[in-house]
């Protein structure tokens, strides 16, 4: 079984390389996603809110600022540009279990200009 490190990891490196629909393996299929456009859930859900922040942002180009694992809990902050947009405060919290995502919490503000 993966360690919540490696499926962190992977989730990362597969939202740089190939979105949302290559990532689902990495996702629980009950999924729970908590972010400031609602509540995400399944398999379903992950696209959904992968599509709002994709409409909001547009393609953008991402870092990954800082990466923290204890256990079963991951937190990553982030940032974006895009097109005249970004977003200078993103930051994630994950819960892993058995090598999937089970719970993810999403915060992010768009600026334009």
């Amino acid at each position: 079984m993966r360690t919540t490190t490696e499926t962190i990891h992977d989730h990362l490196g597969a939202r740089l390389s190939a979105g949302a629909e290559a990532d689902l393996h990495n996702y629980d299929a009950d999924i729970v996603m908590l972010t400031g456009s609602g509540i995400y859930r399944g398999h379903d859900g992950v696209k959904a809110c992968a599509a709002e922040l994709d409409r909001l942002l547009g393609t953008a180009v991402f870092v990954y600022r800082e990466t923290l694992i204890d256990g079963d809990y991951g937190f990553l902050e982030w940032t974006a540009e895009a097109d005249g947009r970004r977003v200078l405060d993103g930051a994630d919290s994950f819960v892993v279990r058995d090598g999937r995502i089970v719970l993810q919490t999403i915060h992010y503000t768009v600026i334009s200009g």
